[in-house]
């Protein structure tokens, strides 16, 4: 480990705060206007690392959005996205007022340090960057996102296998200083490390779970590698669903935090577990001062991302809130076009109603 890997985990371990540099600090919110951001993959490359027997045919052509999410949800070899549709939800977005776009990229890009991890079919680097270039024309901010959590890793190829090992470390590190410079240093890069248990593993042929001190010193060399390029670590906070003591005890305040809530109640004094700790952890990260980018979606239900919007507006400080990201969790494929409108629809009422 390098020295300031060890002083950004002993900062975070003593909540010592004064006299140091402002990467560690909570960052001053830019006054222009807040984020409302949507995840969109280009690799869809992170839940399970075979595919369901039905679905092995790859001549299967995929004629609901169900088929498709269940299609591709297992590892392909082949790029998993439909261009047409991602140049449609582009121009949907921007006209909505949507200012920000996660891209996830895993194993979608040919990258030049390591191109063996690319699937067939990625885009190189240069269609990337041609692509970068036309979303900021729109007015979307390109944000990247590499999910480094061991549930959902699969894109990393051979290299899941290999975690927290030197090697590992070399190849994260690497593709962290080349997705940075590809996006020509964003403001934020989204590292992932969500739902990080076995119990998220159930379905993988290979289970591989950090947890304890080495969860967290793989957690502060990601936010390291992140910080040295000028951009700010983002993360998924459910790490402090089950361990909250640990986790605001260590976790920097540099670190965006986007706490996620799928359900469709918002009054604690009605939700049962497991919800009421999901909704709850909104109030916590307010409470100990984390800047947040609370995240909804419209995975289960109609109302969810409007009903957050509400929420976090109420019960965090407009200094540290952000703004807001819809994360609709389906592919970039045709069938799936409405569900993918109807998550668009969805930021555009709520922005409506937020700015009324």
């Amino acid at each position: 480990m390098t020295n300031r890997r060890e002083f950004i985990k002993q900062v975070a371990a003593t909540g010592i705060l004064s006299s140091l540099p402002n990467i560690l600090l909570p960052q001053h919110k830019p006054d222009d206007k807040m984020i409302w951001a949507y995840l969109l993959h280009l690799s869809y490359n992170m839940w399970e690392d075979t595919v369901p027997l039905k679905y092995r045919d790859e001549a299967f052509q995929c004629t609901t959005c169900q088929e498709a999410m269940e299609w591709a949800r297992g590892y392909r070899p082949n790029l998993t996205f439909d261009e047409t549709l991602w140049d449609v939800l582009l121009k949907e977005m921007a006209n909505i007022g949507i200012n920000m776009v996660l891209i996830d990229l895993g194993d979608s890009i040919k990258y030049e340090s390591h191109p063996n991890i690319a699937v067939k079919n990625a885009w190189t680097p240069e269609k990337l960057r041609s692509e970068l270039a036309k979303m900021r024309k729109f007015g979307l901010e390109p944000i990247p996102k590499l999910n480094f959590s061991t549930t959902h890793d699969i894109w990393l190829g051979q290299y899941s296998r290999m975690v927290s090992t030197d090697i590992y470390y070399g190849v994260c590190r690497d593709l962290i200083n080349e997705a940075i410079a590809l996006f020509d240093k964003p403001r934020f890069f989204h590292l992932g490390m969500d739902e990080e248990l076995s119990s998220y593993q159930k379905k993988l042929d290979y289970v591989v779970v950090r947890q304890n001190d080495l969860w967290w010193d793989d957690l502060y060399f990601f936010i390291e590698e992140v910080e040295k390029n000028g951009a700010r670590p983002w993360i998924w906070s459910d790490y402090a669903w089950n361990k909250p003591d640990v986790f605001f005890r260590k976790m920097p305040k540099s670190v965006l935090q986007s706490n996620w809530y799928y359900g469709s109640g918002f009054d604690m004094n009605n939700l049962t577990e497991p919800n009421k700790t999901y909704l709850k952890l909104y109030n916590d990260l307010e409470a100990h001062g984390y800047d947040q980018l609370p995240t909804g979606s419209n995975y289960s239900n109609a109302e969810n991302f409007g009903l957050t919007v509400d929420y976090c507006k109420k019960i965090i400080d407009p200094v540290r809130l952000y703004g807001f990201m819809i994360a609709p969790w389906i592919p970039t494929l045709l069938p799936c076009i409405e569900r993918h409108k109807e998550a668009i629809d969805q930021v555009a009422e709520a922005l409506k109603k937020y700015k009324s």
